[in-house]
């Protein structure tokens, strides 16, 4: 039997496979170290992210500055939005990572929000003329959904040091911050927590945009942020 076509043709698989593996690896590092993609699973922050979009995220912009108030931030909600036990099992659980990482579906642990209040703020809705509140100062808040009121939820609340008071712009379709007075931690997500900032849509390419970053509120927090 000739095999000497066969070991050129078994070489060329094995480069095949190298060649994938080593840029799998290479896409790997890139993505868990700067950058990101995630799903747009939820209407919550529509009009700006739409059900389906696939958004860039910057793993490292929040090193260069600290986070403010108006920042879109994606973070990872285990022990505050998220379940603390909320695995499926095994093969669900290894099926939605790889959908996840594939840019395909959402993940059920990572989430995507506004930052309304930051370490030190006095965040409560709502002042008499209906805007919500920070530091005794009533907010802008161009980005809401049309139609929608900056809260139909009162709340009144101080933002411990460490954490952040986040809210969805789609307010009537958003579990958010609200909706977490009552757990462990009270809606308030630990700072370590963010993964990152959304920096443009990707796809569809009909909606390719950048998502640049809001203007320094003017408002000051005690720890002046």
């Amino acid at each position: 039997m000739d095999h000497t076509k066969r070991q050129p043709r078994k070489q060329g698989w094995r480069f095949v496979l190298l060649a994938v593996a080593m840029a799998v690896a290479i896409s790997g590092l890139i993505r868990s170290l700067w950058i990101d993609v995630y799903f747009i699973p939820s209407e919550s922050m529509e009009p700006l992210l739409g059900v389906g979009d696939r958004i860039l995220v910057s793993r490292t912009d929040f090193g260069a500055e600290p986070i403010r108030r108006g920042d879109l931030v994606v973070f990872d909600g285990r022990g505050t939005f998220a379940p603390l036990n909320s695995g499926k099992g095994p093969v669900a659980d290894a099926a939605a990572a790889a959908g996840h990482w594939l840019g395909l579906t959402g993940s059920d642990t990572s989430y995507v929000k506004r930052v309304i209040g930051v370490p030190g703020d006095h965040v409560r809705c709502c002042g008499a003329d209906g805007r919500l509140t920070v530091n005794g100062q009533a907010i802008e808040e161009s980005y809401v959904y049309p139609g929608d009121a900056p809260s139909e939820q009162r709340f009144d609340v101080v933002v411990p040091e460490g954490r952040l008071w986040l809210m969805g712009d789609h307010r009537s379709r958003s579990a958010d911050s609200r909706s977490l007075l009552g757990a462990p931690g009270g809606g308030l997500v630990p700072v370590e927590r963010v993964i990152g900032r959304p920096v443009r849509i990707i796809w569809p390419l009909d909606r390719f945009a950048e998502l640049p970053r809001p203007a320094a509120a003017a408002t000051t927090s005690k720890n002046g942020l």
